[in-house]
């Protein structure tokens, strides 16, 4: 059913049981890929600069941020890839599942930013409006 999965990760709480419910999916149907995206928009992105001088350890620090979602996904055996994304977290969500015809994306209802706990995640609430496919939103 589920072959082509996306899922929006950022190692937040919310992003972890997302990748929980992916990895399950995953799992149901042999042949399954996951896509897990996370997306770097600029405020994240010129921290990182500052903190980080070469692009080697940019790069190691984001893949540190997806550790426990790429721990999970590697015990479960389902096969994976992890793709960075520039720009404006939703924008560039959409624009990606909807480019790549996913089967499903899969994103949990809040992420890191402080904003989002104000309300149900902006950044799920318009992926879920604007993809053109079915999307699970985890709490």
């Amino acid at each position: 059913m589920y072959q082509k999965i996306l899922l929006a990760a950022d190692g937040s709480k919310h992003s972890l049981r997302a990748a929980d419910r992916a990895i399950s999916l995953a799992k149901l149907n042999e042949g399954s890929h996951i896509d897990v995206v996370y997306v770097v928009d600029s405020k994240t992105s010129k921290a990182d600069a500052l903190r980080q001088m070469d692009q080697f350890g940019v790069l190691e620090k984001r893949k540190e941020r997806l550790k426990d979602t790429i721990e999970r996904a590697d015990n479960a055996g389902v096969s994976y890839e992890i793709k960075f994304l520039r720009g404006d977290p939703a924008a560039s969500i959409i624009k990606h599942a909807n480019e790549n015809e996913f089967d499903v994306v899969v994103i949990g209802s809040r992420g890191l930013s402080s904003f989002q706990e104000f309300m149900l995640g902006s950044v799920s609430h318009k992926v879920a409006k604007n993809v053109q496919c079915p999307v699970m939103i985890v709490k």
